[in-house]
């Protein structure tokens, strides 16, 4: 197999045939000579924005959507009617349970009526022990069924009242998932509302991180990469639990009250701060020529050429440099300019 220098080579070898002769010789192109420096200790992840209150309102009953009162990006208060469904269906089971409650009362009437009469004849020792004993137990039985179905009526009553669908928590609407005319089945998502006001960055660590994370003084700044705003964390939650599958912790980092602009569903990268300082090397951004999966570097082979070399890249710094975890060392020659130090050629 070739090595991934050399396939890093090729992937450039298009860029020198736009090239016109006449290049600038070694000693023109600008170059930085590698130290390692003391900064302090960090490590960048990439996580989402999420809500603190979220919910997911659903479907409880079955039946075509009538009406959506509000659409995405709604403000609604706690009570506030979302959606009505069609109470068609609840209705008719409201009335057959309150058609099986009148059965129920009425062998109960009958019951209770037995039961007298049955006291009365052994009072007079008409009718024996046992007799009276099976007219308690119908009524006892009588009894049982119309409770029964008194329940069975609050509950087809409570489902009917589930039509009307309302918000659960004060907030925005985030989604609407559902259209008037289509069907809304039991445990179907309906609309997702958010409160806005507490936001924070979600990120899967390796279990490795979790030792550092535990110490005192660990902070954390949130990166928007699009747009190059930061802001600072208000506080950092490490879930007392790993994925067995993963093997990865999740990690909350709260945001500060006030994040405009900031909603669920982004994308940022969250910059922890560790105690204590590290010896790091780091190039600037702009000296790294970067193809596919693949990104290297031009060192100086002290020979008035640049020889290219594959890197393993670390975190981004504050100053926009990059670390470097393998592929370079200290007191190297690097050139700054990637596309010029990969056209010259060495001179014969």
């Amino acid at each position: 197999m070739f090595p991934y220098h050399s396939v890093l080579r090729t992937a450039i070898a298009g860029c020198a045939l736009l090239t016109l002769p006449g290049l600038a010789p070694a000693g023109d192109l600008p170059t930085l000579q590698l130290r390692l420096q003391a900064l302090a200790r960090s490590y960048a992840a990439e996580g989402t924005i999420e809500a603190l209150r979220q919910a997911v309102v659903a479907a409880q009953v079955q039946g075509r959507v009538l009406e959506a009162r509000v659409d995405a990006g709604a403000h609604v208060r706690q009570g506030d009617v979302l959606l009505r469904i069609d109470t068609r269906e609840a209705d008719q089971a409201v009335a057959a349970a309150a058609a099986q409650v009148s059965a129920a009362q009425a062998r109960l009437v009958d019951a209770r009526a037995g039961l007298e009469r049955s006291r009365s004849l052994k009072a007079r020792s008409f009718i024996s022990a046992s007799a009276l004993d099976q007219a308690q137990a119908a009524f006892d039985a009588a009894q049982a069924q119309h409770r029964a179905a008194e329940a069975g009526r609050a509950q087809a009553e409570a489902g009917r009242s589930f039509a009307t669908v309302t918000a659960p928590l004060t907030g925005v609407v985030a989604q609407r998932l559902i259209e008037p005319g289509e069907m809304a089945l039991p445990g179907k998502p309906l609309m997702i509302i958010h409160e806005p006001g507490g936001l924070r960055a979600v990120v899967d660590l390796p279990q490795a991180r979790l030792a550092d994370l535990s110490r005192p003084g660990v902070k954390a700044r949130i990166e928007f990469p699009e747009s190059g705003r930061w802001l600072e964390s208000a506080s950092i939650q490490v879930l007392p639990a790993a994925d067995p599958r993963t093997h990865t912790a999740r990690i909350r980092v709260n945001l500060p009250a006030e994040a405009p602009g900031v909603v669920p569903g982004m994308a940022a990268r969250v910059h922890f701060s560790l105690p204590g300082e590290a010896p790091v090397l780091t190039v600037p951004a702009a000296a790294i020529l970067r193809r596919g999966e693949l990104s290297g570097v031009y060192v100086a082979d002290g020979k008035g050429a640049f020889v290219l070399r594959q890197v393993r890249l670390g975190s981004t710094q504050a100053d926009g440099s990059v670390e470097i975890l393998a592929g370079l060392a200290g007191g190297e020659e690097l050139a700054l300019d990637p596309v010029r130090a990969g056209l010259l050629r060495r001179k014969p």
